[in-house]
């Protein structure tokens, strides 16, 4: 079997196979196509057969330029080429794989997929490090990004929403690395995450009356854990009269409301300038008279103008954060707040945070891989110099079997929240069992002293 061949069946190649002797003429003729033929490569619109037979054309001049090449080389280069110009090369089976969650290229030759949560090495190879690197190529300048040795990370974004990372030589020690976190086709909303146990029937119940309440909400979890998923479908109960502001780093949050306003951050240029960060984006959307602001993730000193934005009149707004548990991401944001330079003591910080958020739902990924909401907890307010945490609703493990399949639900604690005014304010009623256990009691508000205690 030809090495072509083997590359495309996904077969694995000896080191011996690997080296292409075309791989210069390969490369320097992808580079040339996609700087002559543009933005019409990326073009939606553009009739694909029609943009192939003018992608091989160019590609058969070019060759015929090219000496000590002979003719069936000729044709086998044009087909690969054209193949690595209009789609993604070997990840495009990967790509097309709707049970891939996350694609990881950690070289030419070693190739892994998340698939339901777990890590899967696959068969998929490059030939050699020159042709990864023109497939990266090509992904950034879908976007309209650059990837060099002056410019060697880039973060991009597939037309498909899918986020990609690249990082190349001198910062990468094992050549080009690519990761793909790959983007739903589908629009989970949150009847969906009932169905695949992440959220039971009663918690969704809940959320869909929070977001109705105007609750500011809080998606917490580590990475892979579905903080885009949920947020996503915690949006589908904003009311469709509501004017929205989405502000996310890589877009791919999907509303259906008729009133949604999108914008995506901007990194700067090869000199340097022309960035625009998400902070920029959250102040500007304040000059939008938006009624609810959507962050698809705070990383930063974005987290205070956020802050100030829900304690200005924008409730129902809703955002991300990367933490390990609910005090954890409270812990963050204060972090990130100190982190946009201004000397402010850490008690007023608290007094923002506290008077900001109404709910922080965490989500955690399971031993088996699935991803589960295991925390709703209410933010209260400040005693002495701490803010109390009320859960609501935890996870509660049953058992783990053999497999390591966790099972287990969401359960309320028995514990009534105290911004239950909100919901009168905005009409919203709450079924009078909600909070009761399975022993059918309630408990009483937990104060934030006693949050602490129970935190110790």
């Amino acid at each position: 079997m030809e090495l072509h061949e083997r590359i495309s069946a996904g077969q694995p190649t000896d080191a011996k196979l690997t080296i292409d002797p075309f791989a210069e003429v390969k490369n320097r003729i992808h580079l040339g196509v996609i700087e002559d033929l543009g933005r019409q490569i990326f073009n939606a619109e553009v009739d694909r057969s029609a943009l192939k037979a003018k992608v091989t054309a160019e590609i058969t001049t070019r060759l015929a330029q090219e000496s000590g090449i002979s003719r069936e080389d000729r044709t086998l280069l044009a087909e690969d080429i054209a193949d690595d110009i209009l789609g993604h090369g070997p990840l495009e089976r990967l790509l097309a794989d709707d049970t891939v969650t996350e694609i990881m290229v950690n070289g030419p030759s070693d190739i892994w997929i998340e698939r339901k949560g777990k890590l899967v090495p696959t068969s998929v190879r490059f030939a050699d490090a020159s042709h990864l690197r023109r497939i990266i190529n090509k992904m950034v300048a879908e976007v309209g990004r650059r990837i060099d040795e002056s410019v060697p990370m880039v973060d991009a974004r597939l037309p498909d929403g899918s986020r990609v990372n690249a990082v190349i030589p001198p910062l990468s020690l094992s050549g080009p690395l690519v990761t793909i976190r790959k983007f739903s086709k589908q629009r989970w909303d949150l009847t969906d995450l009932v169905r695949m146990d992440a959220l039971s029937a009663e918690t969704v119940d809940f959320l869909q009356r929070c977001v109705e309440a105007e609750l500011n909400i809080l998606v917490s979890g580590g990475t892979g854990t579905g903080k885009t998923t949920l947020l996503n479908a915690l949006s589908t109960a904003i009311p469709d009269s509501d004017r929205i502001i989405t502000i996310e780093d890589s877009a791919e949050l999907r509303l259906n409301q008729r009133h949604v306003l999108r914008m995506e951050c901007r990194p700067s240029n090869v000199e340097g300038e022309g960035a625009v960060e998400i902070r920029d984006l959250v102040r500007n959307s304040l000059r939008m008279r938006p009624d609810r602001i959507i962050v698809g993730e705070v990383r930063g000193a974005e987290a205070l103008d956020m802050l100030q934005a829900m304690n200005t009149g924008h409730d129902g707004s809703l955002c991300t954060a990367h933490a390990n548990s609910a005090r954890d991401a409270l812990a963050r944001i204060e972090t990130m707040v100190l982190m946009a330079g201004y000397d402010l003591p850490m008690r007023a910080i608290r007094q923002q945070v506290c008077s900001a958020l109404d709910l922080i739902v965490h989500l955690e990924r399971m031993l088996d891989g699935s991803r589960r909401v295991t925390a709703i907890t209410e933010v209260q307010r400040m005693e002495s110099d701490v803010i109390g945490l009320q859960p609501l609703f935890e996870f509660k493990i049953d058992s783990v079997s053999a497999e390591r399949r966790v099972c287990g639900s969401l359960r309320a604690t028995g514990l009534r929240p105290t911004f239950l005014d909100k919901f009168e304010k905005r009409n919203v009623k709450l079924p009078a069992n909600l909070f009761q256990t399975s022993n059918g009691h309630a408990a009483a508000p937990m104060t934030a002293l006693a949050a602490r205690v129970g935190q110790r």
